[in-house]
């Protein structure tokens, strides 16, 4: 009878540490002297910041130590040259909240691209202010959240969204065109794990109607701009950006169609790229590997 072989499993590690003469030799030298088996391999010494970024796939194949024994080697390394890292299996589904209020054409195109196994994240429910968006939801069966908000209850709505979250364990959570402000401490609470797309080119034209505000001043491109949430409106790290030519006679109406589509697109990209470990945050810079 044939011998059943034990798949392989994958990981992926991502770090991040000053950059110093040996650095990419230290770190592969020790994955090498225990039996990571590497699959791929991206890195970038940022030259302004004098920080190492790296993103490596490798398997257990030849691994010559147990998974907690290689756990310990990355934290000495760590502390060995002060470095920040995380390690997951690549087989791990990051679990995804998404938050929509009327518009649903970024939710329609990461729902597209979930379905297709493009983004592979497990989505684990929708939030909105509106029942707009609750058929395409649930005819995805994908839980819907209709949590309302005002000016008085907008606390105790962002301590819904916490809960839920925190339920779900929620990995990431992405504003589809959420025309809400988070609270400065929600910012705080997400950092890291929040992704919005902007209807805008930024840092250019921040805020609300960043359409008419583009339209007034004539621009001849507008774009779209998926950024970490922080507290500052429209401030965070940049992931993704893209843009259409317009001119003189492209109405704020017609700016806003062909922007649909540059939104969509650019906010699955960074939500890919985002559960794929492939985006390391240097301040208000990132490095996609």
């Amino acid at each position: 009878m044939p011998t059943s072989i034990k798949p392989n499993n994958s990981y992926i590690l991502k770090l991040k540490c000053p950059d110093k003469l040996g650095v990419l030799a230290r770190i592969s030298g020790e994955l090498y002297a225990h039996g990571a088996f590497i699959n791929n391999v991206k890195h970038y010494a940022d030259p302004d910041q004098q920080i190492f970024n790296m993103r490596i796939e490798f398997d257990d194949r030849t691994l010559t130590v147990s998974e907690p024994q290689f756990k310990q080697v990355l934290a000495n390394l760590a502390a060995e040259l002060d470095m920040d890292y995380q390690l997951r299996c690549a087989s791990y589904r990051p679990k995804i909240l998404i938050a929509v209020s009327k518009d649903e054409h970024c939710l329609n195109v990461l729902l597209t691209k979930w379905r297709a196994g493009v983004i592979k994240a497990d989505i684990v429910g929708v939030i909105s202010n509106h029942e707009t968006c609750r058929d395409i939801v649930e005819f995805n069966k994908i839980p819907f959240h209709y949590l309302p908000i005002s000016k008085t209850t907008k606390p105790q709505q962002e301590a819904q969204i916490v809960e839920i979250m925190q339920q779900n364990n929620v990995d990431l959570l992405v504003l589809a065109r959420y025309m809400q402000i988070l609270s400065d401490d929600l910012c705080r609470q997400i950092a890291g794990r929040a992704i919005n797309i902007h209807h805008s080119f930024l840092p250019g034209f921040k805020g609300a109607k960043p359409y008419q505000q583009a339209h007034d001043r004539g621009v001849k491109i507008i774009g779209a701009t998926a950024h970490y949430v922080t507290a500052d409106l429209d401030e965070g790290p940049i992931i993704v950006q893209d843009v259409k030519p317009v001119d003189h006679a492209t109405s704020v109406k017609d700016m806003i169609e062909i922007g649909h589509d540059t939104e969509a697109t650019t906010l699955a990209r960074a939500v890919r790229w985002h559960v794929e470990d492939r985006i390391l945050v240097n301040d208000q810079r990132t490095i996609i590997l």
